[in-house]
């Protein structure tokens, strides 16, 4: 049973910046590739962003692309998502998730494309 916990939300102003970390247990974190999804209220989970298990390989939805940035310490066994330009739209709850390495992409826009989540933490984004 692969265990994540997010950590690193909070109440930031719009431009601002923050790190959200997810910290990975049970499992062997270089064998997975890992997305990051959001869902705010009301609305249902989207997908964020991906990285490959090696780190090789990023994906993003369009409305981060170039604001947020995936990353990963595979010695840690943890999974980063730096976001800066942050705006109110942007406020959700952010969850991390794995996805096995058999599947023949390393990341998946849906959520059943991924196999076990986080918790989450929360990032809101004040105007």
């Amino acid at each position: 049973q692969v265990h994540l916990v997010e950590s690193g939300g909070g109440l930031v102003q719009a431009g601002g910046s923050l790190r959200l970390a997810c910290a990975v247990s049970g499992g062997t974190f270089s064998d997975l590739h890992m997305g990051w999804f959001r869902q705010a209220p009301g609305k249902e989970r989207e997908f964020v962003a991906a990285i490959d298990r090696g780190a090789r390989s990023t994906y993003y939805t369009e409305s981060v692309k170039g604001r947020f940035t995936i990353s990963r310490d595979n010695a840690e066994y943890t999974l980063y998502l730096q976001m800066s330009g942050l705006k109110p739209e942007d406020t959700a709850i952010y969850y991390c998730a794995t996805r096995r390495q058999f599947y023949n992409t390393y990341y998946s826009i849906a959520t059943s494309g991924y196999d076990y989540w986080g918790q989450g933490t929360q990032v809101t984004v004040s105007s």
